[in-house]
């Protein structure tokens, strides 16, 4: 190789270099390095629409008082909203009759809908009561994974879970969750993630998508294996069951409020050593998805590259390890 091309190539290695370092630089300058949480005075209280009075939310730092909270984010799911609660709720029900010591709370989290939503949820709170069910109204869109944040740190379970409003996932694979975290964790005070998966209905999904939508598919999968989540393969159902210590370990680190916030709670599971189990569950596909197929996908990505480049710069860091070294 002559002389002048390997001149060239040390001052682009050089370049190269310094640019990664001006990143690294402005990423640690510009961004806090915990998350800041903050919450409106409306946020702090739910309306009982039964004595029409307001109650303020406990705090997920208090001791559980329920078996399980279901936490469903929210945003215009006027539509989609009423079948899934009927489904949740009468489920619960059930399980309530059947065993005594199970009871239960469902939290909608609106997340600044300006459509029914709200209103659709106070109807199951009048009619099953506050103590069942409860309206977290966010006075403005914060993203899925701000609008489950608010909710977690809002629940009274031992248990607590996340489902999406769409009722993709049938509600009764609780159970298979349930068992699971069981064998990961014998009570709230241990840590455990039972992580509804997807990835066995892979091979049907594809034959029913597009080529593009099923490269851009592999294509997420690649990007979180490379820069985030090595050890579960669905990181993005909307059916996940926590025990109360590790939803706040994780729910109060979390700094993502869009999409992406299911990789980075992943993330920090892994990193933190968390006890975790992939479960499969019965997912059918629901009209009305707020996703669009690219745009939506490419957001998500950059967002993984910049959670694996901003934990690996050390401009962000995670709460519950300097809690635990405090």
């Amino acid at each position: 190789m002559c002389p002048c091309l390997l001149q060239l190539l040390f001052y682009l290695i050089v370049a190269a270099i310094a640019v990664v370092f001006v990143i690294v630089a402005v990423l640690l300058y510009k961004t806090k390095p915990y998350p800041t949480i903050v919450r409106h005075a409306d946020e702090k209280s739910f309306l009982d629409p039964q004595s029409i009075q307001t109650i303020a939310f406990p705090c997920i730092e208090d001791a559980p008082t329920l078996e399980l909270s279901v936490i469903v984010p929210s945003y215009n799911e006027e539509k989609r909203l009423p079948f899934m609660l009927d489904e949740c709720v009468a489920f619960l029900e059930d399980k309530s009759k059947r065993k005594s010591n199970f009871n239960y709370e469902v939290i909608v989290v609106s997340d600044g809908s300006a459509d029914a939503t709200v209103s659709i949820a106070l109807r199951y709170s009048k009619k099953y009561g506050a103590d069942k069910v409860r309206v977290l109204e966010l006075i403005e869109n914060r993203g899925k994974g701000g609008a489950v944040r608010m909710g977690m740190l809002s629940a009274r379970g031992r248990q607590l879970l996340f489902a999406d409003a769409d009722g993709a996932t049938k509600f009764a694979e609780y159970d298979k969750l349930e068992e699971s975290l069981s064998s990961l964790a014998s009570e709230w005070r241990q840590d455990g993630i039972a992580i509804g998966s997807r990835a066995h209905l892979e091979d049907d999904a594809i034959a029913r998508r597009s080529f593009f939508r099923t490269i851009l598919m592999h294509g997420f999968h690649t990007l979180v294996w490379l820069f985030a989540v090595r050890s579960v393969r669905d990181t993005q159902c909307g059916f996940k069951l926590f025990t109360r210590s590790t939803a706040r370990k994780l729910f109060t680190s979390l700094h993502v409020q869009r999409w992406a916030f299911d990789v980075e709670l992943l993330y920090l599971a892994e990193r933190l050593k968390l006890p975790m189990s992939e479960v499969a569950v019965r997912w059918t596909e629901i009209d009305g998805s707020k996703l669009t197929p690219f745009w939506s996908w490419l957001q998500m990505g950059s967002d993984l590259v910049m959670i694996w480049l901003r934990y690996t710069a050390g401009a962000w860091r995670i709460a519950a390890i300097e809690k635990k070294e405090n």
